[in-house]
């Protein structure tokens, strides 16, 4: 018998791709109305957020752009410039702490 593997981790309950509208009626949408969150947010969404708060957090570059699959680190710094540049502010802040001492 052929032996197939996706490496998914949502799947149906064969473990198939599941099709992404499916997914969003099925399971995203009922737990964003769950939650209390606007229907209107989608699942795309929620990986912009996850990338923001990590870099936010200040996780570097390279670690976010394994994680989102990104070809290159350069391809998350052109997307996430914005959330980058604010770092600066957080880098002279503590480099004016560490003087302080």
């Amino acid at each position: 018998m052929y032996e197939w593997h996706y490496n998914l981790i949502f799947t149906t309950q064969y473990g198939y791709p599941l099709s992404p509208t499916n997914f969003s009626r099925r399971w995203f949408r009922p737990l964003l109305r769950e939650a209390g969150i606007s229907d209107s947010f989608t699942f795309h969404q929620l990986r912009h957020y996850h990338a923001s708060v990590l870099l936010e957090a200040g996780v570097p570059v390279k670690v976010v752009s394994e994680r989102l699959g990104h070809a290159s680190a350069k391809m998350t710094l052109d997307v996430y410039a914005p959330v980058i540049d604010h770092q600066q502010d957080k880098a002279v802040a503590a480099l004016e702490e560490y003087m302080k001492d």
